[in-house]
């Protein structure tokens, strides 16, 4: 039994043999498997660490692009708040520009009011006192005020202050117009010549002639024709503004004169402007 178990184990020991040996194609096969399996995995290894190397450089660019995204957002809520800022100031000054322009049209509306009143004045008082044009008596416009101007000789003898009675008829005819129209104030002005005056009595020199002839035409007008005082101002220019500079017998004459200086009311058109 002994020798039978012998060859038995014998028997099953050469068979085990046989089954782990290769055979020399096999084994070399194996090898350049195993030698490809590990080229692979060194290919792996540094695909892998090249990845890794990525990640982190991507990482790196995210994180930056961040700190750019945070400055760019915070730069953004800046320019945001200016816009705001801006637009309102944008709305201020259109609004207050809106408002401007509304007071301009008012006060242009008032000053073509005013240019159209004078020179209906002035239309009225070149009809009314037409007879009187040929004795030296003009009515024209200038800086929106409407100048009636009367030579001397049309209301006082020479070297008086006396209005004579043709002067008091030019006069009687302004008023008629000047009574109808109350919302006109007047300032009546004296001027002289340059020449000396001499042996007038109480008149001293051409300021005391201007100013009692300014006097006069006030007195008559308020006095006989019924204007009321408080629209009228009487003032003295003497020789200081004349009418021609020039020294010939016909300039001097047109440089004594009375000056009725009719300006219209600007209460709204003052009003305008200190709004």
């Amino acid at each position: 039994m002994k020798i039978r178990y012998y060859l038995l184990a014998a028997a099953v020991c050469t068979m085990l043999h046989s089954c782990v040996v290769l055979s020399p194609k096999k084994y070399k096969s194996l090898v350049a498997e195993r030698d490809s399996l590990q080229t692979r995995s060194t290919s792996l290894d540094a695909e892998v660490a090249s990845l890794q190397a990525d990640t982190m450089h991507l990482h790196h660019q995210i994180a930056d692009l961040q700190n750019q995204y945070s400055t760019l957002s915070g730069n953004y809520n800046k320019l945001n708040d200016n816009y705001s800022n801006s637009s309102a100031k944008v709305g201020q000054l259109s609004s207050d520009l809106q408002k401007r322009e509304e007071r301009l049209k008012e006060v242009e509306d008032a000053l073509k009011k005013r240019d159209a009143a004078t020179n209906a004045l002035k239309d009225k008082l070149q009809k009314a006192l037409l007879g009187f044009q040929n004795s030296g008596l003009t009515v024209d416009i200038r800086d929106g005020k409407v100048y009636v101007s009367l030579a001397d000789k049309l209301l006082f003898p020479s070297g008086s202050i006396v209005i004579d009675q043709h002067g008091k008829d030019a006069l009687k005819q302004l008023a008629v117009v000047l009574n109808k129209e109350p919302d006109i104030n007047m300032a009546v002005e004296g001027h002289t010549d340059d020449k000396k005056v001499h042996n007038l009595g109480q008149i001293k020199d051409n300021w005391d002639l201007s100013v009692l002839r300014a006097t006069s035409v006030t007195r008559y007008l308020t006095e006989v024709e019924n204007i009321d005082p408080k629209r009228l101002t009487a003032t003295g220019k003497s020789q200081y503004q004349p009418a021609d500079p020039g020294t010939t017998p016909e300039a001097l004459a047109k440089n004594r004169r009375i000056e009725i200086v009719l300006t219209p009311k600007l209460d709204e058109l003052y009003n305008l402007i200190k709004q």
